[in-house]
């Protein structure tokens, strides 16, 4: 079976063709047809000159349209770069005018979004537009073009040159400096995981696998991949249940889902206010968690009120994917410190090293990654790129490209590898990278703020919330509220601040830093 994403789709679909891939809703879409609807979207795409190496935006909530238009953009030989229907237009053009679109693919909603913002230029030369429109002239460059219009495609899908090397998508995090960086994954680098992960939790044809992260989250790439290498049914969480704990328990539980993966936070909440006591979930066998550090406290009651399932620590940053993999032992109340995040998966290396050398088991450190589940680099950044990787030498003693997580860890004696926390100023949110600088840079815009700084707040149930500290530029007057709304025409929600304490003077350090740690202890 060649290295392609979309080889997954057309082997399982031609071994289970009637076999339920996609469910939403109530509404159910078999293998045959998913291949079949992709492979007409691939030819959509390539009549409007989208090819090998092109890049097409997905602009949609999860939907069975939206696991299509992967398929189709792969097919079609394209990556795809996701965009958050939920982030502010601002940010949506940013991104799309950093990767260069071929194409966007959006429903009715996005679209009369890009008819406001039609002034400021078109985001793709051509845009596929599922549901109805209420326009047909706009200031895009064309009309949109109906995703009905798949009815009345025929013909062989066009030819693919693709190989592993061919970047399978671009997943856009947050810059230190203010601009989002695009982690560039290739066929490659994601089938190294996909594969590794379908054989590891043994997913089968009969398992139903929750999809509960959003497609601009890395951990969707396990849900949607995984769940169609193994011929499993893929079923997207709606927004709702997501939302609310109690809803999302009987989501789990109707649904039949037999492996579930999501950041800690989530289910921290399922176990507060899921009321899973009263909702057995019997079908549940694997619960998968990554992100963030799992409260050892509620993962001990999520075992508890789980008795039947296992549960798995997986450990990467977007630019490895997942690298280690831990199941978790049957906790006690009595258990102290870290939960391990296990050992290397997908075919990589990981260690703990300190001013280049590796360390001992017990000495912390850097954690490193080497291997094939490693990120391209990042798009149209080559500087940053070649900062982000570093030479050493493996296990083989082979020179080989490595990646530095900026991450603490270090090695157990029993081969486990334990995290520490990070060694900068990046903050996690529900599973989300935070570069402070970001958010920042994002209140620079506006005219009353002289300086800002961002820090994190602790939180049990979000892994970490964010403060904003911000300096008035004088002459002017401001409060919260519109800073948050000044923030929210910029950032996507999990970047805003929940908190904003407007103060005289940023505090600073001897050597005239900003003194984030004093900026810390104020929270208190």
């Amino acid at each position: 079976m060649g290295k392609l994403l979309h080889q997954l789709l057309a082997r399982t679909a031609d071994k289970h063709p009637e076999r339920p891939a996609v469910e939403v809703a109530g509404s159910r879409l078999g293998y045959a047809e998913l291949s079949g609807l992709s492979d007409r979207l691939a030819i959509l795409l390539a009549e409007q000159g989208v090819g090998r190496g092109d890049r097409v935006g997905i602009h949609l909530p999860k939907s069975s349209e939206m696991i299509v238009s992967l398929f189709g953009v792969h097919k079609a030989g394209a990556a795809y770069v996701p965009l958050d229907p939920r982030s502010p237009l601002t940010r949506m053009r940013t991104i799309a005018e950093d990767c260069g679109l071929a194409a966007l693919i959006t429903d009715a909603r996005g679209w009369a979004a890009l008819e406001a913002d039609a002034g400021n230029g078109p985001l793709a030369s051509a845009v596929i537009v599922h549901g109805e429109t209420t326009s047909e002239r706009s200031g895009q460059r064309r009309a949109p073009i109906p995703w009905a219009t798949l009815d009345d495609v025929s013909g062989p899908p066009p030819e693919n040159s693709a190989t592993a090397d061919d970047l399978a998508y671009i997943l856009y995090t947050s810059g230190s400096t203010g601009r989002p960086k695009g982690v560039m994954t290739s066929h490659g680098a994601s089938r190294a995981f996909v594969d590794w992960a379908t054989d590891y939790f043994a997913l089968r044809p009969e398992d139903r696998l929750s999809n509960h992260a959003p497609l601009h989250f890395d951990l969707s790439v396990f849900d949607i991949f995984a769940a169609v290498k193994a011929g499993a049914c893929l079923l997207p969480v709606p927004e709702e249940a997501s939302i609310f704990p109690l809803e999302l328990a009987t989501f789990i539980e109707t649904q039949r889902i037999s492996v579930w993966y999501s950041v800690p936070s989530v289910l921290c909440r399922l176990v507060l206010f899921g009321a899973l006591e009263l909702r057995p979930c019997q079908n549940l066998e694997k619960v998968l968690f990554a992100g963030e550090v799992f409260p050892l406290k509620h993962l001990v009651r999520l075992q508890r009120l789980l008795p039947e399932a296992r549960h798995f620590n997986l450990y990467g940053p977007t630019e490895t994917n997942v690298c280690t993999c831990y199941e978790v032992p049957k906790l006690s109340g009595e258990d102290e410190g870290p939960l391990p995040i296990g050992r290397a998966s997908s075919g990589d290396e990981v260690w703990v090293e300190k001013e280049g050398v590796r360390v001992p088991p017990g000495e912390p450190g850097e954690i490193l990654v080497s291997g094939p589940s490693l990120m391209s680099g990042y798009w149209n950044r080559p500087e940053l790129t070649a900062r982000a990787f570093v030479q050493r030498r493996g296990g083989d003693r082979a020179l080989r490209r490595a990646y530095p997580t900026g991450d603490r860890g270090l090695l157990r004696k029993d081969g486990e590898l334990v995290f520490l926390g990070r060694l900068d100023d990046m903050i996690k949110s529900r599973g989300f990278r935070i570069e402070p600088g970001e958010v920042e840079a994002a209140l620079q815009k506006s005219p009353a703020v002289a300086e800002a700084c961002v820090v994190a707040v602790p939180d049990e149930l979000s892994g970490g919330s964010l403060a904003a500290f911000v300096v008035v530029e004088a002459g002017r007057s401001t409060d919260a509220a519109e800073l948050r709304r000044h923030c929210s025409r910029y950032l996507p929600g999990y970047m805003v601040p929940s908190r904003f304490d407007l103060i005289d003077a940023l505090p600073r350090t001897r050597t005239g830093k900003v003194d984030r740690k004093e900026l810390g202890r104020r929270l208190g």
